[in-house]
C-alpha cells in the first residue's frame, strides 16, 4: 500500500491513508481505529513510523488516545470565524442547539486590569458571568464576562440565559460596533478541566475579547476557554 520509491517520508504515507479514512468515513466517529501494531503489520514499517503518523493525526485534532484504551475518531471541530457574533448566534447559525450552565453571577469590583480595560473609576462595578456554553448538548468553552454595571445597571438572571449580545442591543437598545481581540493557547486550570470535561494537561485556546458601543465605549470584557479539540477559528485575510 505504500510507495516505497516516493519521496514522500513512509510516516507522512500512512498519514494521508489514516485522513482519507477517516475523512471517507471508512473509520466512524467515537470508533478505535486498528492499533499500532496492527498498522505496523498492514504497512511494514517500524512502530515508531506509525506513532509519527497517529501522532500528527492527533495534533490536527482527526484522532484522540485514551490511556489504556487506543486511539479513536474525534468529532469534527467545530469552525469559528473571527467576526463580532455571540456564542449563541454562532451555534444558532450553525443549526446547532446552543444552551448554557450558569455557574455564577455576582455583582462587585474588579480586579485593576478589568477595571482599567472597561474604562472604570475607582470603585464602579461590575457583574461577572460565569458560564459553560453548550453546542448540542456538548461542552464547547468556559465564559467569563465582565459587564460595567452604570451600564446594564438591570442586569437579571433571566437575562442571561441566552446571548448577552441581544440584552445588550435589544433590551437596553445599546449598539456593539467593535472589539479588539487576542487569542492563545495555555495548558487548561484545574476548575476548567472539570468544567469542559477534560483531562490534565490538556491544551485549550484562551481568547479574551473586549467589545465597544458606537461611542468606542467598552461594554463587555469576555474571556473565553475553548476545547481545543472541538474547536478552531478561521480568519479571511485581504491584502
Amino acid at each position: 500500500m505504500l510507495d516505497k520509491q516516493s519521496p514522500v517520508p513512509m510516516y507522512a504515507q500512512i498519514e494521508d491513508y489514516l485522513k482519507n479514512q477517516i475523512l471517507q468515513g471508512g473509520f466512524v466517529i467515537g470508533v478505535a481505529i486498528p492499533s499500532e501494531r496492527e498498522l505496523t503489520d498492514t504497512f511494514g514499517v517500524s512502530r515508531m513510523t506509525v506513532r509519527q503518523s497517529i501522532t500528527n493525526l492527533v495534533n490536527e485534532g482527526l484522532l484522540y488516545r485514551e490511556k489504556g484504551r487506543g486511539t479513536y475518531v474525534a468529532t469534527p471541530k467545530i469552525e469559528q470565524p473571527l467576526s463580532l457574533t455571540s456564542f449563541t448566534e454562532d451555534m444558532l447559525s450553525r443549526g446547532m442547539k446552543p444552551s448554557n450552565k450558569l455557574v455564577s453571577f455576582e455583582k462587585m469590583i474588579p480586579e485593576i486590569d478589568i477595571a482599567q480595560e472597561l474604562q472604570l473609576a475607582k470603585g464602579e462595578e461590575v457583574f461577572i458571568v460565569k458560564r459553560i456554553r453548550y453546542a448540542d448538548d456538548k461542552p464547547m468553552a468556559i465564559e467569563r464576562s465582565y459587564l460595567p454595571v452604570k451600564l446594564v445597571p438591570d442586569l437579571e438572571l433571566n437575562n442571561i440565559e441566552g446571548s448577552l449580545y441581544s440584552f445588550i442591543e435589544k433590551d437596553k437598545r445599546l449598539i456593539i460596533s467593535h472589539a479588539s481581540q487576542r487569542m492563545e493557547a495555555v495548558l487548561v486550570k484545574k476548575e476548567d478541566a472539570e468544567f469542559l470535561q477534560i483531562s490534565m494537561p490538556s491544551a485549550v485556546l484562551m481568547i479574551e475579547r473586549i467589545s465597544y458601543l458606537t461611542n468606542d465605549v467598552p461594554i463587555e470584557i469576555v474571556r473565553s476557554t475553548y476545547r481545543a479539540d472541538r474547536y478552531k477559528f478561521i480568519s479571511e485575510i485581504r491584502r
